[in-house]
């Protein structure tokens, strides 16, 4: 079973907007509409869904990228942190977002997959509106 996948939807927002918020406690708890805590600076913590995922910013490029160290409670204690990389893509107002999720544990990549549909896109979507 493959460890990684990607997946792409279309924001309707500027890339800024949905760049800030991701790296905000107050955007991100917004556009999720669940409660998170987030220092959006590289070295910055981040948790959310009530501390289900936690993880670490690695790399940021403003309005354009974000990378994180990410992992959930259902990752076994040795499992090495997965890694999310989110690319933003700005067209016509509209932003095209691409999630990269790698090193995810064995068996976990489905389950992962469709809650970031259903726990991060969607919400997105109604926030920002389709």
């Amino acid at each position: 079973m493959k460890n990684e996948f990607a997946l792409t939807v279309t924001i309707n927002a500027k890339a800024e907007t949905i760049y800030k918020a991701w790296l905000s406690t107050e955007g991100h708890s917004a556009i999720t509409g669940n409660p998170a805590k987030v220092a959006g600076t590289v070295n910055g913590d981040f948790t959310a869904w009530d501390g289900y995922i936690w993880g670490m910013f690695l790399e940021l490029e403003n309005n354009k990228r974000i990378v994180q160290a990410w992992r959930t409670g259902e990752f076994p204690s040795e499992a090495e942190d997965s890694i999310v990389e989110i690319l933003l893509e700005e067209e016509h107002g509209k932003t095209k977002l691409t999630l990269n999720h790698s090193n995810i544990p064995e068996g976990q990549a489905d389950s992962y997959r469709s809650g970031w549909e259903d726990f991060y896109f969607k919400p997105m979507r109604e926030y920002f509106g389709d």
